[in-house]
């Protein structure tokens, strides 16, 4: 079972800012701040994570390397999507359909160029 995510970053105040708009738009709350770490998560429970590298090196993306949030609706991907652009995010690929019928999503990069998902699918179909 999968616990968490963490990224790297090399400016963890700029990068707590960039996340705690974003992730504000998928129900997500900063869960924790400690030297170094900043945690998100629902309901107190921190299940993304991130933080300056523990070995004092630069961090780097990771060629192939994608986070993917899961939103409750459309307008939800929308809001996520938009978020990061104005909070200094880049464009990965605009909000809309793909893969399947229902499968609505959005791609962008942060401040640090990580590769970030954002996806509504109906649980229901």
């Amino acid at each position: 079972m999968l616990v968490g995510v963490t990224l790297g970053t090399n400016q963890l105040a700029a990068a707590s800012q960039f996340y705690q708009r974003v992730l504000a738009k998928i129900g997500m709350q900063q869960t924790l701040s400690i030297e170094g770490e900043v945690g998100y998560g629902v309901a107190g429970v921190s299940s993304f994570w991130v933080l300056t590298p523990f070995n004092q090196e630069a961090a780097t993306v990771g060629n192939g390397t994608q986070v993917t949030f899961r939103a409750a609706n459309n307008a939800q991907v929308d809001a996520f999507y938009q978020a990061a652009l104005s909070a200094g995010g880049s464009d990965e690929g605009a909000p809309g359909y793909r893969y399947r019928e229902h499968y609505y999503g959005a791609y962008c990069r942060d401040l640090d160029g990580n590769k970030l998902h954002v996806m509504h699918e109906p649980q229901s179909l």
